[in-house]
Parts: structure tokens; sequence; C-alpha cells
């Protein structure tokens, strides 16, 4: 219903907004959050920039092109703030943590600026912009009341209705050389198992059934609760108990937490999917120490056999940086050594960004030219394409449970999905003899036809479950 249709006049109307995300999934979900807060203040959502009367852009800094994202974004949006008096402009996130005051000083049309530790006082915020100028309110750590607020998501306004993240803690007590991530997220906090349980109960209840345990440090979760030992493998037996609940996936792990119990739950909870994603970042054992990742090559690479030993057809996906400061040739085929015995499925591969705050970036005299860097980009890019479709030309033949995502991007007479490995699939929405096709949030069995380097194609056998959640049809008046 239209808000004209309801007798209010212009002014009554609830103010609309949009958010832009930058970053990772954290940042996404914490959108999702904010998402639910502003509704809860009165204000309704809309995708169209140029209708919003508040754009909030929801930033990462983990990597350097992220400042350039945020800026050149305000930059584009002068425009639109010079033509529409009284539009409201706020920044939150990493990279507002990071910058704090330089996002004001740099670009005047900002409103407000928000961190990582205070994600609930963005209404208030806008409000007191609205009133009083411009506001920049940035915590230097969590209060408790924060750390509760900022991790309860009861309101959050999620973009799939059959799939969910949940955050499981926040911050990171690790000390990687190259990541920003406890400056701008703080120390390691993680939320009650009941809780947690609790919220994927009531994700299930209302249709849900993927969800993706989300943490900066998955597998070292519920540490600092019990000071004895990670809570991780107690959670997944706890939340693959949950009634309607098909699937668990988490993200991200470090190989130095990867202990036997987690990957015996792994093995063992049928609800958790067979997908590992396990950062390398280096296969130099003298690289990984000036990273301090507080592993070696060799102990990373018994903790994946042991994984892909437990676990049937495990898919493992990885992260790798390219051209960290003292980065010689030797370290680079040592990392293309592993990255070829490790055989992925896939590789998010990087270019090393310094982030200043972090040590990586105190070490100038070591950087690597970038020359060097994209030569030796290009041939990592080479070794892990030629794993990806080595195993993904494996399973051709195979029949897949594939969760139907919707219409293929690539091809909008096709649909996509994933397998339980987390691998994208394109297929026909129809089977012989089948009746109607599939649709989002449905379980269907899926041939693999032909296997790429990023995605396979398949041919739909069955459809096995329908979607949980409410369909919502949309119904003419006449």
């Amino acid at each position: 219903m239209e808000w004209a249709d309801q007798g209010l006049r212009l002014d009554e109307m609830p103010k609309t907004f949009v958010i832009r995300t930058f970053g990772c999934q954290m940042n996404e979900h914490d959108s999702e959050r904010l998402a639910g807060l502003l509704v809860a203040d009165g204000m309704r959502q809309t995708d169209d920039m140029g209708e919003a009367d508040v754009v909030v852009l929801n930033t990462c800094c983990i990597r350097e092109n992220a400042d350039q994202k945020l800026y050149g974004t305000l930059g584009s949006l002068k425009a639109l703030v010079d033509a529409k008096p009284g539009l409201q402009i706020a920044v939150g996130g990493c990279l507002a943590q990071k910058d704090r005051e330089l996002i004001q000083q740099k670009v005047g049309w900002v409103d407000v600026v928000f961190g990582t530790h205070n994600l609930t006082s963005a209404p208030g915020l806008l409000r007191r912009a609205a009133s009083e100028g411009p506001v920049m309110e940035i915590l230097n750590a969590p209060t408790p009341e924060s750390i509760f607020n900022h991790l309860m998501a009861p309101d959050a306004i999620r973009e799939l209705p059959y799939a969910a993240w949940v955050t499981i803690q926040m911050g990171c007590d690790n000390s990687c050389a190259f990541c920003i991530v406890p400056a701008v997220r703080g120390p390691e906090v993680s939320r009650p198992l009941r809780d947690i349980v609790a919220e994927v109960e009531g994700l299930a209840r209302r249709g849900v059934s993927e969800v993706t345990l989300l943490g900066q440090n998955v597998n070292s979760y519920g540490r600092d609760i019990t000071r004895r030992r990670p809570l991780f493998a107690d959670l997944l037996r706890q939340v693959g108990g949950v009634e309607g609940l098909a699937r668990i996936r988490f993200t991200s792990p470090h190989p130095k937490d990867l202990r036997p119990e987690t990957i015996e739950a792994m093995a063992s909870v049928p609800e958790v999917c067979e997908q590992l994603h396990l950062p390398l970042q280096s296969g130099s054992n003298r690289v990984l120490s000036a990273m301090r990742r507080g592993y070696t090559a060799e102990r990373y690479l018994e903790r994946l056999a042991a994984a892909r030993e437990a676990i049937d057809d495990l898919g493992v996906t990885t992260d790798v940086i390219v051209g960290f400061p003292g980065e010689t040739e030797q370290d680079f085929e040592d990392t293309l050594a592993v990255v070829a015995e490790a055989a992925y499925d896939s590789a998010y591969t990087f270019i090393f960004s310094p982030r200043p705050g972090t040590r990586a970036a105190d070490m100038v005299d070591e950087f690597i030219a970038p020359e060097v860097i994209a030569e030796r980009f290009d041939r990592l890019k080479t070794v892990v394409d030629r794993a990806s479709l080595s195993r993904h030309q494996g399973r051709i033949g195979k029949v897949e449970e594939v969760l139907v995502e919707g219409v293929s991007r690539r091809d909008e007479a096709m649909l996509t999905g994933r397998t339980r490995q987390g691998k994208l699939v394109h297929f026909a929405p129809t089977a012989p003899g089948m009746r109607g096709t599939p649709t989002a949030g449905a379980l269907a069995r899926v041939t693999i036809t032909a296997g790429h380097p990023h995605h396979l194609s398949g041919r739909l056998v069955e459809v096995t479950a329908r979607p949980r959640h409410r369909v919502r049809i949309p119904v003419a008046s006449a």
C-alpha cells in the first residue's frame, strides 16, 4: 500500500533509507542488523539511492582499495546531496572505526560517523545530526551493553528468507602482522551458547534451512567463556540438533585452532556441510613466522589431511597473500608447492595491502616491487585454477544436493544453487515429468554434467524439499 493511500501528508511519511555494504560476511550481517534497527526506529528501507532520505555506507578496511571505494562513493554522492536538501549521509563499520574524524575532514557532507562498537547507536546519532549538525561517535572499546546489543540480532532484516548469518563472536585475539581486525573489532567476545542456539531455533521456526556461523576466528569460539578450551565443537552439535535446520556452514576458522574435536563434530553432525575454508596465507615457514600465523606449512598440511581423512567428500577453500614484505622467490615457490599439494577446490588470492597500524605496514624497506607481485600472482592463479578445474571435473556424473538460490545471473533460462561443499551449480529449471520449477530455498538433486574452474553445470533430477519459509505471492486488487 502506498503511503498516500493511507491519508498521510508528505511531512508525515516515514523517512526512507538505503544501506550500501563494503566487505565480508560480517559486514553484510551488520547491515542486516542495522536495517532492522532503522525500521524499528520508524524508517522504511528502499533500494533506490535517489529515493532515500538516509544513505548509510557500512565499511570494511581490510584492504587498501576499501578506502578508495568509500571515498569514491562519497564523492559520487555529492551531486545527490546538493540536489536533495535534508539528505543524510552516514558512514559506519571498520573503516569508520579506523579513520574517525578524518572522514568528515575529507568529505564535508557526511552527517554521521559511527564505529564497530556502537552500531546500535546509529538511529539516535541520525536524529542528533538532524538537529545538531554533523556527529562522530567512535568507542575505543566495546562496553558490556554494546557487546550484548551488537551480538543480538532479533530484528535483523535478512536478505534471504531461507538462509541466515548468525554471529557467534566478535573481535579477534590473534596478532597477524597484516591484519587490522583486532584494532577495529577489538578482542574476542563470544556469545553464550544458549543464546546462539535460541537464535537458530527462532530462525528455523521462520523457515530458514541454512545458517552460517560467523566470527573472526570461529573455532576459538568460547575460549573466553570457559578459559579452558574452545566450545566450537559443542556449538556445532547443539546447532545441528535444531529441528528443521538442514545445513550449517561457518567462517572463518584459523588453522592453528583446528582441533580434533572440531573435525570429529564436522564428520558426525549430518547438518554440518562438507565445506572447510582454511586460510593458508603463505606456504613459506619463514613468511608464516613473519606474519605471526602460529603454524608451519607442515602443520597446516597435517591438519588439512586429518580433516579430509575424517570428512568424506570435503570441499576445501583458502586465502593466500602474494607479496608479503620480504617474500623471496624461494618463499613464493614454497607457497606454490603447498597450494599444489593441497589441491584446493578454490582459493581467494590477494595482493599484500599495507594497512596503517599493522606490523606489516612498517616493513616498508621490505616491500615487494609491484611488477614482481603481479607476475607471482598470475603464477599462483594458474596453479589454483588447475586444481579447481580438476576437482570440479572429477564431480561429473555425481548427483549433488543443491540448495536453490534462484535464477542464474549468467543465464536467465537457468537456475543456480549451492552444493553442500558450497559449489555454485547452474542447471535447467525442469526435469522430465516434473510439474513447475523449484523456487529459491528448495532442495534439489542435480546431476553434474560439466566442471569449470569456478562453477559446475548440471541437470535437474528432482526436488526433494520445498522451501520451508513462507513465499509471498503478489495479489493484484481489482
